[in-house]
């Protein structure tokens, strides 16, 4: 079996380009060199190396040991840094990018905890309307929701996140109570306006049935919370994810319109550039993030929960 310390000798002498110069590298002499070289040339029953006076040239087979020798040293010290970086201790600057609002509400005491237990990571949490470019702003983390379209990045589920039609109970007490989808056509309904190929369109399914109903209102916004205080002023309905919404419907405040019918889910994910697959801090944090979403008995102050 080939050792890798037979792939580091010949690619050293094919670096060095003779034999003496790769012995005084190796700190051995020339001919203990020409006497390994000439036992692994037995072994594999070929000739690695022309050997003239002044210089050494590279057989065909020899290109062919060394160019496959590169390939697998570059192998097994990457196959080194991952495992290694599996038990090293997570360092240095975490560029992490998340929503505005949820950002706010979740993101920051998940990352006040998370620099309580690694505190060599230091983290820098930008929070934005838009999400960023992983690529062109260097961010190390990107939380989204929903559907990640960029085929690119590593996308890791942390939380599920339903969106739901919610209403004020005063609303409801004087419009009525929608049973079908369809029955939102009736109603004012407060739309964000953020997306505006899909704008006021509201999908839902139950079971294997499907319905879209173009929804209308008197009010809308590009920005969720003010659409979301026209709600709990009793104006209208409105389609929100979940976690924007569960301390109204904890207190009372928003009641739920046609649980029974799905729309297209607000699932959060952590996603990252491939490249940082590797990366200690990156997998840790992600780990971390997965954790607080999932731990029981959180409590709602400084904690994740709907």
């Amino acid at each position: 079996m080939i050792q890798p310390s037979e792939l580091s000798f010949f690619v050293l002498i094919v670096k060095e380009g003779s034999l003496s110069s790769a012995a005084r590298e190796l700190g051995v002499t020339p001919a203990s060199v020409s006497k390994r070289l000439a036992k692994l040339e037995e072994r594999l029953g070929v000739s690695l190396l022309n050997r003239t006076t002044r210089r050494l040239s590279v057989t065909d087979e020899g290109e062919m040991y060394h160019a496959h020798a590169l390939r697998i040293l570059a192998e097994l010290e990457e196959m080194e840094r991952l495992v290694s970086n599996n038990h090293a201790v997570p360092k240095g600057l975490l560029r992490v990018n998340a929503p505005l609002g949820f950002g706010r509400t979740y993101i920051t005491p998940i990352v006040s905890n998370f620099v309580k237990h690694y505190p060599e990571v230091e983290v820098q949490l930008q929070l934005t309307d838009h999400p960023l470019s992983l690529v062109n702003e260097a961010i190390d983390i990107g939380i989204r929701f929903g559907e990640v379209p960029d085929a690119r990045v590593i996308a890791r589920k942390i939380a599920a996140n339903r969106r739901l039609v919610c209403a004020a109970p005063s609303y409801l007490k004087k419009y009525g109570m929608p049973k079908l989808p369809h029955d939102l056509m009736r109603h004012n309904c407060i739309v964000l306006r953020q997306n505006e190929a899909a704008y006021g369109t509201w999908r839902f399914t139950r079971g294997s049935h499907s319905e879209t109903v173009k929804v209308r209102g008197t009010l809308s916004s590009n920005d969720g919370e003010v659409a979301l205080n026209w709600v709990l002023d009793g104006h209208g309905l409105m389609l929100r994810a979940e976690w924007d919404i569960a301390k109204y419907l904890r207190s009372g405040r928003l009641q739920i319109v046609l649980e029974e019918f799905a729309a297209p889910p607000a699932d959060i994910y952590a996603v990252y550039p491939e490249k940082h697959n590797a990366s200690s801090k990156v997998r840790v944090f992600t780990d971390f993030l997965a954790a607080s979403f999932h731990e029981p008995n959180r409590k709602a102050k400084g904690a994740v929960k709907w």
